[in-house]
C-alpha cells in the first residue's frame, strides 16, 4: 500500500475508534442514567425518615429528557456505523440473482442513493440547526440550547455520507461488501468459526464469489 494510502487507512481507524467509542458511551451512559432515574422515582415513595427527605431533594427531572437526546444521538451515529459494518437489512432476492455486471451497476446505484438522501438530509438539518442557533431557544429541563440537540441531524447524516461512499468505493474496487456476523464476539475466536453460521439472505453478493456474505 502507498504511504498516502496506509495514512489515510491509519485516520480512518481513528474515526472508526471515535465512532464506536461515542455510540458505546452514549448507549451505556443513557441505560444507566434511566436506571438510576426509575430507581429514584421508585425509592423515593417509600416513607423511610430521612431516607425519603434526601431523596425527594434530589431531582431528577431532567434524565428523561437527557436520554431521550442521547438515544436519538446514538440513533445518528449508529446508523452510519451501520453502513460501514453491513448491519442495515436489505430486499435483495432479486438482484443477488442478475448477472455480476448488472448486480455491480444495482449495488453501486443503491450506496450512492443512499450518499445522496443522506448529504440532503445533513444539509437540511444543518441549515435548521444554524437557524435554531439564531434564536434563544433552549429544552424545556435541561435548558440547553437547542442546536446542540439538532447538531446530530447534520454530523450523523454527513458521517453515514460519507459511509456510503466509503463502501461504494471499495465495492467498486474489491467487489466486496461489509460483513456482519451476529454470533461474532469480538476478541473471541472459536476453533471452528463457521460452526454456527447462517446463510444470509439479508444483503447483496459480493462479485468475486458470487456468494451471500
Amino acid at each position: 500500500m502507498r504511504p498516502g494510502l496506509e495514512l489515510l487507512g491509519d485516520k480512518l481507524k481513528y474515526l472508526d475508534r471515535l465512532e464506536e467509542i461515542l455510540i458505546s458511551f452514549l448507549m451505556g451512559a443513557a441505560t444507566l442514567l434511566i436506571f438510576v432515574a426509575v430507581i429514584h422515582r421508585y425509592v423515593a415513595g417509600w416513607p423511610i425518615p430521612v431516607v425519603q427527605d434526601l431523596l425527594l431533594a434530589i431531582d431528577l427531572s431532567w434524565a428523561q429528557e437527557l436520554c431521550i437526546y442521547m438515544f436519538v444521538w446514538m440513533a445518528k451515529f449508529g446508523a452510519a456505523y451501520g453502513v460501514r459494518t453491513g448491519i442495515h437489512v436489505g430486499v435483495d432476492v432479486l438482484i443477488n440473482r442478475l448477472p455480476g455486471a448488472t448486480r455491480k451497476a444495482y449495488v453501486l446505484f443503491g450506496l450512492l442513493a443512499g450518499a445522496t438522501f443522506t448529504v440532503i438530509v445533513g444539509t437540511l438539518g444543518a441549515s435548521f440547526t444554524w437557524d435554531i442557533a439564531q434564536t434563544s431557544s433552549t429544552s424545556p429541563d435541561l435548558e440547553i440550547p437547542k442546536w446542540i440537540v439538532y447538531l446530530c441531524i447534520p454530523l450523523g447524516s454527513y458521517l453515514m455520507c460519507f459511509r456510503f461512499l466509503q463502501v461504494a468505493w471499495h465495492f467498486a474496487k474489491t467487489g466486496e461488501l461489509p460483513k456482519h456476523d451476529v454470533a461474532h464476539v469480538e476478541g473471541i475466536e472459536t476453533a471452528d468459526s463457521d460452526a454456527y453460521v447462517m446463510v444470509d439472505a439479508l444483503h447483496p453478493a459480493d462479485l468475486r464469489s458470487g456468494e451471500r456474505p
